[in-house]
């Protein structure tokens, strides 16, 4: 039997000003599943995640979060998935545990599980030691845990993740990597990415969005004996000269 639908989105349609940056984008998402979304810069990635986020309306279709319409019920379908933007949205100035708390606060963690949920969460982004520490001090890679952190201190249904390991050093980028594949262990994971290897490493499935338009949805397998895609995402990986490549 298969696994239950998390996330569902039906021909996501989104224009900025009268250029149409995603056209008819539709996917689903299941529970224990890590999806990667490809696509060169500029493919529509970044507004898609944002729709499926309920960050940005869509101008046109449908995005179902748990079974709740994101248009209908945008309080009940946020509060089953986390998200971490591009930018992570980090305030600096406070401690790790501080802003963690604030995170969960935001999303209606119970007083009486704000502890445990803090833990967990630390946990299992390498930020047990953290907790007293400025957001400001950390590393790039320190900070971008943070970021995934506060995603699912609220222990969501389903995460989303935009570029989680853009300007990371080699290191960094294994143990992100690392932590989405132990985050699909327990639910669903959709993240965006213009690196091949990378989804190849740690996805189940791809998508692939070209001028906002999906060009390929398949398992990684048939993502590998796809010679166009894989010789374009080579090039792309050339000319970027993208250290996640030799990963």
């Amino acid at each position: 039997m298969s696994s239950p639908i998390t996330l569902s989105a039906q021909q996501l349609t989104r224009f900025h000003g009268k250029r149409r940056v995603v056209s008819d984008v539709s996917l689903e998402l299941r529970r224990g599943e890590v999806l990667g979304l490809l696509g060169h810069n500029g493919a529509g990635k970044s507004t898609t995640l944002q729709m499926l986020a309920g960050a940005l309306t869509p101008d046109s279709g449908l995005v179902e979060v748990c079974d709740f319409d994101l248009a209908q019920h945008p309080e009940l379908g946020k509060a089953c998935l986390g998200f971490l933007p591009e930018q992570p949205p980090l305030y600096r100035d406070m401690r790790v545990d501080d802003f963690l708390i604030f995170a969960a606060r935001l999303h209606r963690v119970a007083p009486a599980k704000l502890a445990d949920h803090l833990a967990l969460a630390k946990q299992r982004c390498g930020l047990t030691d953290c907790g007293n520490k400025l957001i400001s001090t950390l590393s790039k890679g320190y900070q971008q845990r943070a970021g995934i952190a506060q995603a699912i201190i609220h222990q969501p249904a389903v995460v989303i993740l935009d570029e989680p390991t853009v300007g990371l050093d080699p290191t960094q980028i294994r143990d992100i990597r690392n932590l989405i594949r132990e985050l699909g262990n327990s639910s669903s994971v959709i993240l965006s990415t213009h690196i091949l290897n990378e989804v190849e490493n740690i996805c189940d499935r791809a998508i692939i969005l070209q001028e906002g338009k999906v060009i390929f949805s398949g398992g990684i397998d048939e993502l590998r004996h796809h010679s166009d895609v894989e010789s374009s995402f080579i090039r792309l990986t050339a000319m970027s000269g993208n250290e996640g490549q030799k990963q």
